[in-house]
Formats: structure tokens, C-alpha cells, sequence
């Protein structure tokens, strides 16, 4: 069974993906393309219910308290960070969600509302997962038992089929899957 971090870090590499399609998405519509309304709401989707519900909560839930137990401060240094980085992503999500709702009614400032949100979503989650995956789950492995690992590993299951609902994760990575051979052809 992989550890806790192997996880958090596995899911990364499907946020990242996410981030090239919402790039791209971007990229099209800064240039007067059409994209369907679906397209932005099923990026919305992906972002807050794989990124935010399931993924930031193993984190803020689990891995966190842990890491805290471990003498690591909530409110400041590397956690601390974490969490007002969440924070700021899911304020730029619901932005995106609005501007989503307002693409949907054709209103003009829609698109440039979107690109700018998802730009700074983009930009703001490529360097937290970085500094997640370099800095804040080195800490954990140094702090964390490989038993606690396993424990953890064993509660973020828990997490995806309580959070999300039986079918949600599997439900979300098809729809990753279309985006990506739509949007990041080969």
C-alpha cells in the first residue's frame, strides 16, 4: 500500500493536469474562442470537489493535525501556509464558479473574468503543490512512523468514499481523462 505522501503526491500529478487543461481553457478563451459552458463547469467541478473536498481535506483534516501533534504550529510555518494557500484557492474557485455562471448568460465580462481567475488559480496552485511536495511532505516523512503513514492511508479512503460518495473519484477522473484529450492533445 502506498504511504500517506505517495497519495498526496499521486494526486498532485492529477491537480497539475488539471492546471494544463485550465491553461489551456484560458489560453483559448483570452484569444476569442468558444469553449462550451460545460467545458468551465466541469473544470469548477474537478477543482472543487477532487482539489478542495477530497484532496486539501485528507490534508487539513489529517496530515495536518499529525503534523501538528509532531510539533509542527498550525497557525504559522510551513502548515500555516498550506492552509492560507487553500484558503486563497478556494476564494479564485468560487470566482471561477461565478464567472462560469455569467459565461453561461452570455455576459461580456464573463471570459475575462474567468481567464484572469483561472490564471491566478493556475499559478497560485502550481507553486503550493511545489512546495507541498518539496518542503511539507519531506517534513512528514522525517516526522511520521511508517505505521502512521499506513494509518493515514488507510483514513484517506475513508475520506473519498464519506466526503465524495462511492463513484465520485472514479466519476471525476473520467471526466479529467475527456478534458485532457480535448484540451492537451498529444
Amino acid at each position: 500500500m502506498a504511504t500517506a505522501t505517495e497519495i498526496l503526491r499521486k494526486e498532485h500529478d492529477a491537480i497539475l493536469k488539471m492546471l494544463e487543461v485550465t491553461s489551456e481553457v484560458a489560453k483559448r478563451l483570452a484569444g476569442g474562442q468558444k469553449v462550451a459552458p460545460q467545458t468551465l463547469a466541469d473544470i469548477v467541478d474537478f477543482l472543487r470537489t477532487f482539489a478542495d473536498r477530497c484532496h486539501h481535506s485528507k490534508e487539513e483534516d489529517l496530515l495536518f493535525p499529525r503534523l501538528e501533534a509532531k510539533g509542527l504550529p498550525r497557525q504559522s510555518g510551513p502548515v500555516g501556509v498550506m492552509l492560507h494557500e487553500h484558503a486563497q484557492g478556494r476564494a479564485l474557485v468560487q470566482q471561477l464558479a461565478q464567472a462560469t455562471d455569467d459565461y453561461r448568460q452570455g455576459k461580456p465580462e464573463a471570459v475575462s473574468q474567468w481567464v484572469a481567475a483561472a490564471r491566478s488559480y493556475v499559478a497560485l496552485l502550481r507553486q503550493h503543490i511545489d512546495k507541498e511536495n518539496n518542503i511539507l511532505f519531506r517534513l512528514a516523512e522525517e516526522l511520521l512512523t511508517a505505521e502512521e503513514q499506513q494509518q493515514l492511508a488507510t483514513e484517506f479512503e475513508h475520506v473519498e468514499t464519506e466526503k465524495l460518495g462511492v463513484g465520485t473519484h472514479e466519476r471525476l477522473h473520467e471526466m479529467m481523462a475527456h478534458l485532457v484529450a480535448e484540451f492537451l492533445p498529444k
